[in-house]
C-alpha cells in the first residue's frame, strides 16, 4: 500500500462537503462508514481531486474552493420558465424540488423548481451549487 495519494489512485477517505459560510454538510462521510474512490473515474469533482494529490495517509486537511471552481458557473441560460400546461399533469411541483426531464435523445436530466405561479414554473438546471464556494474536508485512510 503506498502513502501518498497520485491522480489514479485508489483512496479510502473520509470527506465532506458544505458551504462555507458554517452552512451544514451537503456530503459527509465523517459520522458513518469512509468512502473508497478511484480517482480520475469521474467519482469525484476534478476539482475536489487535484487537492488530494500528494496528501499523505493520516493527514486531515480543509479546502476552501473559489466560487464556481468545483460545480462551475451559474449560468443564466440554463434556467428556464415553463408553462404548467407543459408539464405533464403526473409531476408534482414544489418549490425546491427536484424534477427529472428526458430530452429528444432519451438522456435524462434533473432540474431544480426555482418559483411557481399559476401559470408556469421556473426551471433551473445547473448544479444547485453552481456559482457557489465549497468547503472540501478530507482525512485520507488509506491509498492503493
Amino acid at each position: 500500500m503506498n502513502d501518498t495519494v497520485k491522480a489514479d489512485s485508489l483512496v479510502t477517505l473520509h470527506f465532506r462537503v458544505a458551504l462555507p459560510e458554517g452552512g451544514q454538510a451537503l456530503i459527509s462521510t465523517f459520522e458513518s462508514t469512509p468512502a473508497t474512490l478511484q480517482l480520475g473515474g469521474g467519482e469525484l469533482a476534478p476539482a475536489l481531486e487535484a487537492r488530494l494529490a500528494g496528501l499523505e495517509v493520516g493527514s486531515r486537511h480543509v479546502f476552501e474552493l473559489e466560487p464556481g471552481e468545483v460545480f462551475g458557473e451559474h449560468k443564466a441560460d440554463l434556467v428556464e420558465r415553463f408553462a404548467r400546461r407543459d408539464i405533464p399533469a403526473d409531476i408534482e411541483l414544489d418549490v425546491h424540488s427536484v424534477i427529472e426531464f428526458t430530452d429528444n435523445d432519451g438522456n435524462k436530466f434533473p432540474g431544480l423548481v426555482r418559483e411557481l405561479d399559476e401559470q408556469s414554473a421556473l426551471i433551473d438546471f445547473n448544479h444547485p451549487l453552481a456559482g457557489r464556494a465549497v468547503r472540501f474536508e478530507v482525512e485520507v485512510i488509506g491509498v492503493s
